[in-house]
């Protein structure tokens, strides 16, 4: 009897200590929070009257420190379907500087339907998605097209189609990723030159299933983000597809778009959140350690005193800045990172 007293002890008692550690999982460092903070910078980017940025739906950055966006201009998502509108007129990828907010270069008009995803490669290659065409194209720091991948229109699961592809991301080796997405549920992984190797992933919310795997990104070790934003999660998984970590967006419904920030080791995820689909409450920023573990949130739930936004990528500067694209206001917003000691 006392033998089986104590055993019920020792359950009762490491059932404690886990369920303690995955809700500090979920909690924010406090000690992070007092020594740094993420302030928005007032009037950032600095755009000609002229200029219509349309939704910014894809961020990088370059070698040169500079911000590239991809956006829409005036073109709204529809699924009517989105591969029967026209190819945007306008330029719908911009080159700002990261610390004036300038304009500095704007080209892709007449190439896509539907902008979403961008990449920037450490050789200064833009990668983005189309969800119109249902493709993914590599082109240099000058706009030349060097690569496409998917057939135009016409969507498909298969190694030569993508059905709404969401995002890129690149290896040092030069294979990549791409997040395939809105129609497909997978995670697809190509050589350098564009073969495919592998996939995995199917609809579900169990480890290493995704429901709109939507945005995707690297660490130095070469394993992968996926922002399953349906299912409000990070899932993290090794080069080859193995599941290693999670992490649970309790929240909201939404988890849009996940990124590393390699120099500091961090990772930086943007979520959504609405009440009844009807009462917008707008998004939050979240930076976890490489495990998942959270150290700072802040924006819906507070340490922000800016418009109510959508946001749906993430880029962070050589500085440890932030930007976000925000769909809701059309905008890009930038916060400057403040550390006290």
């Amino acid at each position: 009897m006392e033998f089986k007293r104590n055993t019920l002890l020792y359950f009762l008692v490491a059932f404690l200590i886990l369920g303690c550690k995955n809700n500090d999982k979920n909690k924010p460092d406090q000690a992070s929070k007092i020594v740094e903070a993420y302030i928005l910078v007032k009037d950032w980017p600095k755009l000609p009257d002229n200029f219509i940025l349309g939704s910014p739906t894809g961020l990088g950055l370059d070698s040169k420190g500079n911000i590239i966006a991809f956006h829409r201009s005036g073109r709204v998502w529809e699924t009517n379907p989105i591969s029967h509108l026209p190819l945007i007129t306008e330029n719908t990828i911009s080159t700002i500087d990261s610390k004036t907010g300038e304009i500095l270069n704007a080209w892709g008009n007449d190439l896509f339907i539907m902008p979403h995803g961008l990449e920037v490669d450490q050789h200064d290659n833009i990668w983005v998605t189309d969800c119109g065409l249902h493709q993914v194209f590599k082109f240099d720091a000058d706009g030349n097209l060097l690569l496409t991948l998917g057939e135009a229109k016409v969507p498909g699961n298969d190694a030569g189609h993508f059905n709404l592809p969401t995002d890129v991301a690149v290896s040092a080796d030069g294979s990549f990723y791409v997040s395939d997405g809105y129609g497909n549920s997978r995670v697809v992984k190509f050589s350098k030159d564009g073969t495919y190797l592998f996939e995995w992933g199917k609809f579900g919310n169990k480890e290493g299933e995704f429901n709109i795997p939507h945005g995707i990104d690297l660490d130095k070790n070469g394993n992968v983000y996926v922002a399953d934003r349906e299912n409000n999660r990070i899932q993290k998984f090794d080069g080859e597809g193995n599941f290693n970590a999670v992490w649970h967006n309790e929240i909201t419904e939404q988890l849009y778009s996940v990124m590393i920030d390699n120099k500091r080791n961090h990772v930086f995820g943007i979520d959504y959140m609405t009440v009844n689909d009807t009462v917008v409450k707008g998004s939050d920023i979240f930076r976890f350690d490489l495990e998942l573990n959270l150290q700072l949130q802040f924006g819906r739930t507070g340490f922000y005193d800016g418009p109510i936004s959508r946001y749906h990528d993430i880029q962070i500067d050589n500085e440890g800045n932030i930007y976000v694209g925000d769909i809701l206001g059309n905008q890009i917003q930038k916060f400057r990172l403040k550390t006290s000691k």
